[in-house]
């Protein structure tokens, strides 16, 4: 944990008053999936690999979505990353997905979050190095990734870059940088994200 301490202590940091939006706008570090860069409508998403809510969402309403819009090329689906408790799990999942490289990143993320009900009764980082030597890295490489200063100092600044933007709550999804409010706690569902996205793809 104590390599992920100025991260962590950034996250305990937070509060409601940082409330607000989000950006259709790059950050640095973004990873995207379907439409391209300046695409009418962007879809970004606020999420973590620790994140119960996010895993639902991932199982529940992810398919769909990308079935809909992402395979389509009708939006560009951008994932940006927010650690949630246990914050250095998550911070370790991010550094593991950008080390297995960007044809991976999705696939990674989406492991851990499969993964999730497994830490109860094993510890997390037996599943983080299975998923890694599923992705081709041994535990060598897995602990080189997790620890490299570079990448651990390079999360810290996506980091800042999603509180800056006043976003406390994962999953968090905004259309156009408009953000999209769920009733329900697994995040946006179709019927939530559909008619927002439709209309910007009307303008």
């Amino acid at each position: 944990m104590t390599l992920f301490r100025n991260l962590i202590l950034a996250l305990t940091a937070l509060t409601l008053a940082s409330c607000g939006g989000g950006s259709k706008a790059v950050v640095d570090g973004d990873m995207a999936l379907g439409a391209p860069e300046g695409a009418k409508v962007t879809v970004v998403e606020y999420a973590s690999p620790t994140c119960p809510h996010c895993a639902l969402w991932q199982e529940e309403t992810w398919p769909a979505f990308k079935a809909a819009y992402v395979d389509t090329n009708k939006v560009r689906y951008v994932f940006r990353e927010l650690p949630t408790p246990p914050a250095d799990v998550a911070a370790a999942g991010f550094l593991l997905a950008r080390c297995a490289g960007p044809d991976k990143y999705f696939d990674v993320i989406h492991a851990i979050m499969k993964s999730q009900d497994e830490w109860a009764t094993a510890n997390p980082r037996d599943s983080l190095i299975r998923i890694a030597g599923e992705n081709g890295m041994d535990e060598a490489a897995f602990t080189r990734c997790v620890t490299d200063p570079a990448g651990i100092s390079a999360l810290e600044t996506r980091v800042k870059a999603a509180t800056d933007a006043g976003v406390i709550n994962t999953p968090s999804f905004f259309v156009n940088g408009n953000r999209v409010t769920a009733m329900g706690g697994a995040g946006a569902t179709m019927s939530d994200l559909t008619p927002v996205i439709e209309a910007e793809l009307a303008k």
